[in-house]
């Protein structure tokens, strides 16, 4: 399976989810969390010129002429969007497209802000390459990473099945 910016999420917010996603287990259709973010896509992108841009595997949710947009229910997990969007940015570098990375939390949970910034230097890409191999590598494995068993697997949408 090609790489692409959900699995990169996953890779950072949960190894299992990201393997049983790339493997083709997608439970995500019956989880309230996730029906709630793709309502806030649907109308953020409605109020919006250039948004959710189908590139290759990956879907932008806006791109601007200085910034490349990625918009999340929650700052839950700033650092997986974080890689998310720096993703997008390295596949948008590889076509000759240079922006800068902005990720919008519609809600703020653990910070103050609402609003993120962050450039593809070349020192992160080069860690996201990183991050890219190993991706491919757990994907690719026999073996299902082992249940996290933190309180976020709660709300997870894989929750049934890697506990009941």
């Amino acid at each position: 399976m090609k790489i692409n910016g959900t699995l990169v999420n996953y890779y950072f917010h949960c190894k299992r989810q990201c393997y049983l996603c790339a493997n083709r287990l997608n439970l995500e259709d019956n989880s309230e969390l996730v029906k709630i973010g793709r309502a806030i896509h649907e109308q953020k992108s409605s109020d919006a010129d250039n948004a959710e841009i189908a590139i290759e595997n990956i879907k932008v949710d806006k791109i601007t002429k200085e910034y490349l947009t990625e918009v999340k229910k929650s700052d839950a997990d700033i650092n997986a969007s974080k890689w998310q969007l720096l993703f997008y940015l390295k596949v948008l570098k590889s076509k000759g497209i240079i922006r800068k990375g902005k990720l919008e939390c519609v809600e703020k949970k653990k910070s103050d802000n609402k609003i993120y910034y962050f450039e593809l230097t070349d020192e992160i890409e080069k860690e996201l390459e990183t991050y890219i191999d190993d991706i491919e590598k757990l994907i690719s494995n026999e073996t299902i990473p082992d249940v996290l068993n933190k309180p976020k697997c709660k709300k997870c949408a894989y929750y049934e099945y890697c506990y009941i």
